[in-house]
């Protein structure tokens, strides 16, 4: 998997030997046998690795773990909660949005799902779970990715100090365990699918309370609502 997969050397230096272990040779195994039986895997292949070309190790501020991939057709694109441009944005991110824009008190252009603009400032939005089958929600949760992801979160905690990370859902919370809390900041809330979100994901600020653990370490804070970048 090695050969196709084109990191930035400030990821390459830390993860290298992942890509060379039995589980991701196991990985590439059951997407190409997918593919060969006709079966549509999201995202394409070559933005399977795009939340880590888009933001550079060295430049991470904030991770928020999303779950797999979406498994609509177009929607896919890398990066967690986020789709292309010109894609209305899922219910999940229309909760994300509204409580963006109660949290900063913003009004903007929310039918744009797209969120690079966060990646290019040191969100690093990433799936637990990097594939799935077209339709089938889950259906990669358990091929291997999970010793993938766990071993990038581990090494952004073990390598960077004072991170925010936000955890929402149960599934983000159960990654708790390889964060070193004494260094960085953990937001946790429910998620904000429409089957959870009004029992806490709104009203929990996620966002302000991002910007200022940065600000009150003298780093730069987030430009959550632009969208241009």
């Amino acid at each position: 998997m090695t050969k196709k997969v084109d990191l930035p050397d400030s990821w390459l230096n830390l993860i290298i030997d992942e890509f060379h272990k039995q589980y991701m040779d196991d990985i590439k195994k059951i997407i190409i046998e997918n593919k060969k039986k006709g079966i549509t895997v999201y995202p394409p292949g070559s933005k399977i690795f795009n939340a880590f070309k888009l933001t550079e190790f060295n430049l991470i501020k904030v991770v928020i773990l999303g779950q797999d991939p979406y498994h609509h057709e177009g929607q896919a694109h890398g990066l967690s909660f986020s789709v292309p441009r010109n894609i209305p944005p899922p219910p999940s991110l229309i909760n994300i949005y509204k409580e963006l824009s109660e949290d900063v008190d913003s009004h903007f252009d929310n039918s744009n799902g797209n969120l690079d603009s966060w990646a290019k400032q040191g969100v690093f939005l990433l799936n637990t779970t990097l594939t799935v089958q077209k339709g089938k929600p889950l259906s990669h949760s358990k091929i291997g990715w999970n010793l993938f992801t766990d071993r990038v979160i581990e090494v952004i905690s073990n390598n960077k100090e004072k991170v925010v990370f936000i955890l929402w859902g149960m599934q983000a919370q159960s990654k708790k365990h390889l964060i070193d809390k004494s260094k960085h900041l953990i937001l946790e809330s429910v998620h904000p699918s429409p089957l959870s979100a009004h029992r806490g994901f709104f009203g929990s600020k996620p966002f302000s309370r991002t910007n200022h653990y940065l600000a009150s370490n003298d780093l730069k804070m987030i430009e959550w609502t632009n969208f241009d970048l």
